[in-house]
């Protein structure tokens, strides 16, 4: 059989156990399950301190402790070249905070929301413009609520609930959303940093 093991490292990878293990960061393939089985088993890294803590590690270390191990094995690398394990210590279930902190996030965001849209509405006078279509398809003053403030609330709800794709467990189609999209390049910022801050070995001040 042959001893080429695909490796497919994953960029970012969360773990709460102390000893971690190729196959917790890793994707392999190959056709020995015996070689299979054994570089799956490989310790990676040992966590030593009790913390939250994110570890940058090189691909070239891993493919070194292989060749270490058994100079047979060839290794071809499929993903990164620089992963993250991101230790997190384990923690209990904390469900009241939880759902406290999601009721504050809740909270923040809807009046933030409502306080934009506000403000828009006010800098853009948009009361004022309603009086005025009003007055030029009717020919008359308002004398309240019209259906043009109506139709502009409901349209501006379903318009945000479109925009961003979600709606309790619902979604309209099965692209990501904006938030997601959004938070997958703050990861991949957050990952970009820490790999480029492991590779520095300047002791000067960095003054970017």
């Amino acid at each position: 059989m042959s001893k080429t093991l695909y490796l497919k490292l994953n960029e970012i990878t969360a773990v709460q156990e102390k000893q971690v293990f190729l196959k917790d960061v890793a994707t392999l393939y190959c056709d020995d399950a015996a070689v299979l089985a054994k570089c799956g088993a490989l310790k990676v890294r040992t966590v030593r301190e009790d913390r939250d803590r994110r570890y940058v590690e090189d691909v070239l270390d891993v493919i070194r402790q292989i060749s270490q191990m058994d100079p047979s094995i060839q290794v071809t690398n499929l993903g990164q070249t620089d992963f993250i394990i991101d230790y997190q210590k384990p923690k209990p279930a904390r469900w009241l905070r939880q759902w406290v902190k999601t009721a504050c996030v809740s909270a923040v965001c809807f009046c933030g929301a409502a306080f934009a849209i506000m403000t828009f509405n006010n800098d853009a006078s948009v009361t004022d413009v309603f009086r005025e279509v009003y007055r030029m398809v009717l020919g008359q003053e308002p004398t309240g609520v019209s259906v043009l403030e109506l139709s502009y609330s409901v349209g501006l709800a379903v318009g945000i609930l479109v925009f961003f794709n979600h709606f309790a467990v619902w979604k309209l189609n099965t692209d990501p959303t904006p938030l997601e999209v959004e938070m997958r390049l703050y990861e991949d910022n957050i990952a970009k940093t820490l790999i480029q801050n492991e590779g520095r070995k300047e002791s000067d001040v960095d003054v970017t």
